[in-house]
């Protein structure tokens, strides 16, 4: 049986705790963070990820903005979802069902890795409709590119065997696994955030919902639609990212032109963890271009 994160253990110290509330949309019960006044800002985490790695943005941002930062379905202590709706459109129209809910129209929004691709589609399908959308190394392009129906196809199997996820919680249960593993990205992160996703990678539930995305995960019709996108596009790059190789962003801008690029010397693809502070930066001034 599937293990999830608990709210009164692994959630027991999260970081901005004060910020978390519990709302339910989609037929699902999430963890949503909000802080500040302002302009709403919604921001979305990556795969396998959660409200945690926001946790040094959030107060610098809620100066500036009403911050809102949701787990997504089946990550951290937000309920999970199967099949399609761990798709992209799944997930954008999950995320979509919430702020309608919340009722909050977020003027500008921000993504890391994957959480940048369901921005993008929910701006596609007008379920949000910022003047902005931040891209904070995000994965914009098929997994392997064209060995993408190979990875889809394997990640399909794992995720149908039932043990695979439990297997790989367990191996996380070593910390020293876990830091292995974020560091494999390029980034070298603190040893506080090296324990909240000890925390969630112990929980089989939380891997699998990160193997289910990875299973159904479909970039070519994002990639195709890209050129009608509305909202301005800034592609974030840590120029030393092992997950999504920095040239993607220059084959996404190929198919949208006006995007612009900048890049973070030294960062890798948790730059907005390693660097808050330039991450922040970047967001402000993207609000006032």
């Amino acid at each position: 049986m599937a293990q999830y994160p608990a709210w009164d253990r692994e959630g027991r110290d999260w970081p901005n705790r004060q910020a978390s509330r519990f709302v339910q949309a989609a037929g699902l019960r999430w963890h949503v963070q909000v802080m500040g006044q302002g302009p709403v800002l919604l921001l979305l985490h990556g795969t396998a990820a959660a409200t945690h790695s926001w946790r040094d943005l959030m107060p610098l941002l809620a100066e500036h903005f009403t911050v809102v930062a949701p787990d997504l379905p089946g990550h951290g202590f937000t309920q999970p979802v199967t099949g399609p709706r761990l798709s992209l459109p799944g997930m954008a129209a999950s995320v979509g069902a919430l702020m309608q809910v919340m009722q909050l129209r977020p003027a500008l929004a921000a993504g890391h890795s994957a959480g940048a691709a369901i921005l993008l589609r929910m701006a596609l399908d007008q379920r949000i409709a910022p003047d902005s959308i931040i891209s904070l190394n995000g994965a914009l392009q098929p997994l392997g590119d064209q060995h993408a129906a190979f990875f889809t196809r394997t990640a399909r199997l794992l995720v149908g065997l039932p043990f695979v996820p439990s297997l790989f919680a367990w191996r996380a249960a070593d910390k020293t696994v876990a830091e292995r593993l974020l560091t494999d990205t390029g980034s070298r992160i603190d040893a506080q955030g090296v324990d909240y996703y000890a925390r969630l990678f112990r929980q089989s539930g939380h891997l699998a919902a990160a193997l289910g995305m990875m299973a159904n995960w479909d970039l070519v019709p994002l990639l195709r639609d890209l050129p009608r996108l509305a909202p301005r596009l800034l592609l974030v790059v840590g120029a030393k990212d092992r997950a999504v190789p920095p040239a993607q962003a220059e084959r996404v801008r190929a198919r949208l032109p006006a995007a612009r690029i900048v890049t973070l010397p030294g960062l890798g693809h948790l730059a907005h963890e390693e660097a808050p502070d330039q991450a922040v930066a970047i967001i402000i001034a993207e609000a006032a271009a």
